[in-house]
């Protein structure tokens, strides 16, 4: 497998910037995902790392060799497409075999080959059938089946489970996944779905309007987001976010919620903040359902996840939040409820940058 590295690459169409300058470094076996809403930028760097797509300015390296200006067919690549782009005329042998053809390979070669990702892939059933007698979850499996028969220095995957329906799409992160960790292949994975980049990637770069907004972990990502843009769109529901007025410790939200801000944060929003705005933010499980929580107001809508139940409860200010609460209480519609927050997994964010703040910068 191989490392890939991107130094200062973008990329420009006409006026508008569709990667503004990004430095990326994927490691030798890694699962990188690039995760964003659409036109973030995450396809078009997927298709300069291939070389589908040429640079505007920066350099892009190929375990430690510079590819930049390198052909697609001379960067040793495999990309799988969202759609699956296999010859109808073809049998699924001959569709997993023409890589294999096409730079000149033995017969006993190609036998070989594609005999192991057929059976790596389950597929040995499929082989004398053509595209069209297919299901997507299988064209899909052919569509990797012709990537791997290559044994590429590395896989580029363009929301390649996009046009399959939830069953599949289930099954097939699971199947990629498990290849990957087989093949300890080197995988940069676009999306614009977070239960899949969670789920599979080792690091998530979160792209929005061709800038990357994070870097790290699905855990880092989840927990820790640099930005009030990451806290929105990472998550299902996304981090509550509430503002209100700082001063010595204690937060004043509009409604007359009075909250005190865990001691591990005060000496960072006396220096970051002062006095002023601040937006506390916290994930719906970072909520405790009490009799005499903090936080007031009653239940608007509730949604049962099989343990657990979400409530979407309007506080005195009129805003809504989603908390989680146990199943084995009847939450009714206009129900009073309260809530205490976890202090352990409570962010602040300053509203004029919208950047998250840790508690290290206090240091």
């Amino acid at each position: 497998m191989a490392t890939i590295e991107l130094k200062q690459v973008e990329k420009i169409f006409g006026e508008t910037h569709a990667v503004k300058p990004m430095d990326l470094t994927v490691n030798d076996g890694e699962f990188i995902v690039l995760l964003g809403p659409s036109g973030c930028g995450k396809t078009t760097t997927l298709r300069m790392i291939s070389g589908l797509e040429a640079v505007t300015a920066g350099r892009i390296h190929l375990d430690g060799e510079d590819v930049t200006w390198r052909p697609a067919s001379a960067r040793d690549v495999a990309f799988v497409f969202q759609f699956f782009a296999l010859y109808p005329h073809m049998t699924v042998y001959q569709n997993i075999a023409f890589p294999l053809e096409s730079q000149g390979e033995s017969r006993d070669v190609i036998d070989q080959r594609v005999n192991e990702v057929v059976d790596m892939l389950r597929i040995r059933p499929l082989l004398k059938l053509k595209p069209g007698a297919l299901s997507g979850g299988d064209k899909q499996r052919v569509a990797l089946a012709r990537s791997l028969v290559r044994r590429p220095a590395c896989f580029l995957m363009d929301e390649p489970l996009g046009a399959l329906d939830a069953e599949f799409r289930e099954a097939m992160r699971a199947e990629i996944k498990r290849l990957h960790i087989e093949q300890h292949a080197t995988t940069v994975y676009v999306t614009h779905d977070q239960v899949e980049a969670m789920a599979m990637g080792d690091r998530i770069v979160v792209m929005s309007n061709a800038v990357v907004q994070q870097i790290g972990t699905p855990a880092e990502v989840y927990y820790d987001p640099t930005n009030l843009f990451v806290a929105n769109f990472i998550g299902s529901p996304g981090m509550q976010l509430l503002e209100g007025n700082y001063d010595s410790g204690v937060m004043n939200i509009p409604g007359g919620t009075v909250y005190s801000v865990p001691a591990a944060w005060r000496s960072t929003l006396d220096l970051a903040i002062g006095q002023g705005k601040i937006i506390v933010g916290f994930r719906p499980e970072a909520a405790d359902v009490n009799d005499n929580g903090t936080f007031r107001g009653t239940v608007f809508a509730n949604d049962l996840h099989g343990s657990y139940v979400v409530l979407h409860v309007r506080l005195m200010n009129d805003e809504v939040v989603q908390v989680r609460a146990t199943r084995d209480h009847n939450y009714r519609l206009d129900t009073p409820v309260s809530f205490d927050l976890n202090e352990e997994l409570v962010r602040f964010f300053d509203p004029q940058t919208q950047d998250a703040l840790f508690p290290e910068q206090s240091a």
